[in-house]
């Protein structure tokens, strides 16, 4: 990493020197500045891979968003086939009962006119 050029070095160094630290003193003390700056600060190459990290992070949870977002239509147009075969499924079932429940009416009716008839003829 290089220091900003935010920090002037040896502008700091004079100034120190100007009032009374030896040479070894200044260098000593604009050395460690640099170091701790080196250490500690973004240089601008760590805010932009920082930035592309981002980007890459920001383009992967798009992915993400528009996979589950394909998954969720694929079950709702499941759920909206299943609810479809349901609904068929009942519809048959209440044309079959209605058709049963039909026939046991002519049945009983049928029954009950042989019995009206028999009664009579007795």
């Amino acid at each position: 990493m290089s220091v900003p050029s935010m920090f002037d070095s040896l502008a700091y160094t004079k100034k120190l020197r100007s009032v009374g630290f030896t040479e070894a003193q200044a260098e000593v003390q604009a050395e460690t500045i640099v170091e701790f700056m080196e250490e500690r600060l973004a240089t601008k190459l760590d805010v932009e891979l920082i930035r592309r990290e981002m980007k890459e992070m920001d383009v992967g949870l798009k992915h993400d968003v528009e996979l589950v977002r394909r998954e969720m239509k694929e079950m709702e147009v499941g759920l909206k086939h299943d609810v479809a075969l349901v609904r068929r499924e009942m519809k048959e079932m209440e044309i079959n009962l209605r058709h049963e429940m039909k026939e046991m009416e002519n049945r009983l009716r049928h029954e009950m006119k042989e019995m009206e008839t028999s009664l009579r003829t007795t």
